[in-house]
């Protein structure tokens, strides 16, 4: 991965969700897509990193501190 950055570089992605196995739609499909919380606390949460190395990250962040608990690349992700 490109090392610490400027949280600038970077575009928000959303909650780092785990798809639904297979192609039919599916109440579970439809809740993936539809259906979302927000928690206080933890979370797992997608990052670009636009003007960087254009990395998929899965970053693990307090939404009340904002503090980074984790960081790795996310599955099929160029570093």
């Amino acid at each position: 991965m490109c090392g610490e950055r400027d949280r600038r570089e970077f575009y928000y992605g959303g909650t780092a969700l785990s798809r639904p196995v297979g192609t039919d739609w599916s109440a579970e499909w439809d809740d993936y897509l539809h259906l979302r919380e927000n928690p206080a606390g933890r979370s797992r949460e997608l990052w670009y990193h636009e003007t960087g190395c254009t990395a998929w990250l899965v970053v693990e962040r307090d939404t009340v501190t904002h503090e980074i608990h984790g960081v790795r690349l996310a599955a099929g992700g160029r570093s």
